[in-house]
């Protein structure tokens, strides 16, 4: 993966320009409540957030108004750029070592950008630092032909698909739905059909 394309302009792109941009702030405040809110419900206490391909930091602010208690946020950022702009810590979800486990993980929009074997590596490194929940986006093959804008969603990305990630996190994670996953050991008690 080429240094220069998570530079300035992709970021203008997708991020900044309303005739262009994937997401605004108003829709990642409305997931990020979601999120607080049904792990609120499974009685999950998020005290410290980590966050790979943290980006422009679209959760940060969000996730401090849903949980008034939240001591500490870590954005990960693959970007040279956006760590030089923002400060966050340059890795990737591939081999970034936190040093121990986050309560919640956040993983949004990073997987479809690295090939087979790295994304392989990605879900276990995610799995080793998912204290109690992680959640995750990634576009699929049927994500880019039913539901992607494409205008406004970058399609030079590796297209897998969904039965290809359901197998990669299966060992480790159990998927309660709306990208919400849990460690494969939790303690939290899913009903059936919770799980996705």
């Amino acid at each position: 993966m080429v240094g220069r394309r998570f530079d300035a302009g992709f970021y203008e792109r997708f991020y900044a320009d309303p005739d262009t941009q994937v997401a605004d702030e108003a829709s990642v405040e409305r997931l990020v409540r979601f999120v607080c809110a049904y792990l609120d419900y499974l009685q999950i206490e998020v005290r410290e957030v980590l966050d790979f391909g943290c980006g422009i930091g679209l959760w940060r602010a969000p996730l401090e108004r849903a949980i008034p208690g939240l001591r500490h946020y870590h954005g990960v950022e693959f970007s040279e750029y956006l760590c030089g702009v923002h400060g966050w810590a340059h890795g990737s979800a591939v081999d970034h070592d936190h040093g121990r486990p986050a309560d919640l993980v956040v993983c949004q929009s990073v997987l479809q950008y690295l090939p087979a074997n790295q994304a392989r590596a990605a879900i276990r490194n995610l799995a080793r630092h998912t204290g109690q929940a992680m959640y995750l986006e990634a576009v699929t093959k049927g994500d880019w032909v039913h539901s992607c804008d494409q205008s406004r969603t970058d399609g030079d990305v590796y297209l897998r698909t969904v039965d290809w990630y359901r197998r990669a996190l299966a060992p480790h994670f159990v998927s309660c739905g709306g990208g919400l996953f849990l460690p494969k050991d939790t303690q939290v008690v899913l009903y059936e059909l919770e799980q996705a």
